[in-house]
């Protein structure tokens, strides 16, 4: 599916669920990782996930459309277009569209140091394990206060 093929569901979803029209984009953004969609405040767009239809299908992404549309009636009506507001809930409930999504069924790979440096006091032979590196020469020991040198690095898996 291309963004002229969602620009179109969009519209009919808007007139089929809401009575309503949409008047602004729809795109897929590849950029979105832990949501399925994003209407935004300042265009009036929506973006959708791509990654929720090719991992859970369709179904999946008419309820993110209609999530994210209710937003966006809401909002151009001036009413409570956020998630806590009872005006949203219960548009949701009217049109069946999901509060949260689900999960994605591949999670996205965590972003972390996978290294781990080790650090000793050469006074009282205190160790510290740390992520990311120390400058030696402008840290001390917080116990004693002496020199920090490093002693390993472990590789974490």
């Amino acid at each position: 599916m291309e963004d002229k093929e969602l620009q179109k569901l969009v519209e009919t979803i808007s007139i089929e669920s809401f009575g309503k029209i949409f008047r602004h984009k729809a795109t897929f953004n590849p950029r979105l990782r832990s949501t399925g969609g994003r209407y935004l405040l300042g265009t009036h767009n929506i973006e959708i996930n791509k990654k929720y239809l090719d991992q859970l299908g369709m179904e999946e992404i008419i309820g993110i459309i209609k999530h994210e549309l209710c937003h966006y009636h809401l909002h151009l009506e001036g009413r409570g277009y956020q998630h806590r507001n009872s005006d949203f809930k219960l548009l949701l409930k009217k049109v069946g569209a999901p509060r949260f999504c689900n999960s994605l069924i591949e999670k996205p790979q965590k972003r972390y140091n996978k290294k781990m440096m080790i650090y000793e006091c050469s006074k009282c032979r205190l160790q510290y394990k740390r992520k990311r590196s120390i400058n030696t020469s402008r840290y001390v020991c917080g116990k004693c206060r002496g020199r920090l040198s490093k002693v390993k690095e472990l590789i974490l898996e």
